[in-house]
């Protein structure tokens, strides 16, 4: 006999792939469309999986809790050995995951690096899409599945570089008697109401009315709490996953997190993110990029200082020819703090 949740579940899946199917048919013919209802079908499963696999208990006496740091790239990771440096005797503190664009090219060192990242099964990204939100999602997911000691979660890019040393960050983040999500949240930028209508003027409606439309960082450190809110959560992503009429207001992954986190959680939220970017000067919607003329130790300290009660952990853009000056202030400048 089938239990009474198994035949719910498989309900729900059926219901699920039904949907995404009909929205696949509406989007096909406005965007070369890149989340298929095969994937997503897949996304559910593990998303289920993930959900269940948290009741097993952990025991911090034994086991010390750990940060998950989830690359999400679609090139090489330009920074490895900067990378492989910050982690370097922290072993039993983090682990590694990587979700890289099939398009991506995967060099043999990341393969055979020190930090013994898990290359997690990916599928097909673009910028300015819900597969980035699914991407992220997935890389939670996996993380979840592999460790039950990971406690909070750090999304980085193959762009991003840290600012400080492995066990400031560790310490600061498990310091916390309430730990809290690292999740920038904001209200009031001039952009929201375009970007709110970027799928039509009442398609978010009504599980997102305007009044509850947040925008911030993409990149997060997130408590497991918050994790696993994101890993359930179905009802806003039927809507952030929509298409979008306005292709130069959708950016749907700078909005499904904020909006969901306010909503759940607010006051479990920073409000502020921990990775630094420079804004001024972007060029196609893309931050500055620093150069190898612009690394020096003077940058570093100007990149951690923040308005919030914490400095900034990560920054980014970085250029791939930025990699040899980075290591050579890296243990007396980046990791002393």
């Amino acid at each position: 006999m089938f239990s009474s949740s198994t035949i719910l579940y498989s309900l729900s899946l059926f219901l699920s792939l039904s949907l995404l199917s009909f929205l696949f048919f509406l989007s096909s013919s406005r965007h070369d469309i890149i989340l298929s209802p095969a994937d997503e079908l897949d996304d559910l499963s593990l998303f289920h999986r993930a959900s269940v696999s948290n009741r097993r208990l952990i025991s911090l006496s034994q086991s010390p809790p750990k940060i998950a740091f989830l690359f999400l790239t679609n090139s090489d990771l330009t920074f490895l050995p900067l990378w492989e440096r910050f982690f370097k005797g922290n072993e039993d503190l983090y682990n590694a995951y990587i979700h890289a664009d099939p398009s991506s090219r995967i060099s043999s060192p990341l393969l055979s690096s020190s930090i013994n990242a898990k290359l997690i099964p990916a599928k097909r990204t673009a910028r300015a899409s819900p597969s980035l939100i699914s991407a992220e999602r997935r890389l939670i997911a996996r993380a979840i599945l592999d460790d039950p000691n990971n406690l909070y979660f750090a999304l980085v890019s193959q762009h991003c570089v840290p600012l400080h040393s492995f066990a400031y960050i560790h310490n600061h983040l498990f310091s916390q008697s309430h730990r809290k999500s690292f999740v920038e949240i904001l209200t009031d930028e001039p952009f929201l109401p375009k970007r709110y209508a970027a799928r039509g003027p009442d398609a978010m409606m009504p599980e997102v009315p305007y009044e509850d439309f947040r925008v911030g960082s993409q990149f997060f450190v997130m408590a497991k709490r918050h994790a696993l809110v994101v890993i359930r959560e179905r009802k806003l992503w039927r809507k952030f996953r929509l298409p979008c009429v306005d292709v130069g207001s959708c950016y749907p992954e700078e909005h499904y997190f904020p909006t969901l986190l306010s909503r759940e959680d607010p006051e479990g939220c920073s409000g502020f993110t921990l990775t630094r970017v420079d804004w001024t000067g972007s060029v196609g919607g893309h931050p500055h990029t620093y150069g190898a003329s612009e690394v020096s130790p003077r940058l570093i300290r100007s990149l951690r200082r923040s308005n919030s009660s914490l400095d900034y952990f990560f920054a980014r853009k970085f250029s791939p020819e930025s990699l040899p000056g980075l290591m050579e202030i890296a243990d007396d400048v980046i990791f002393r703090d």
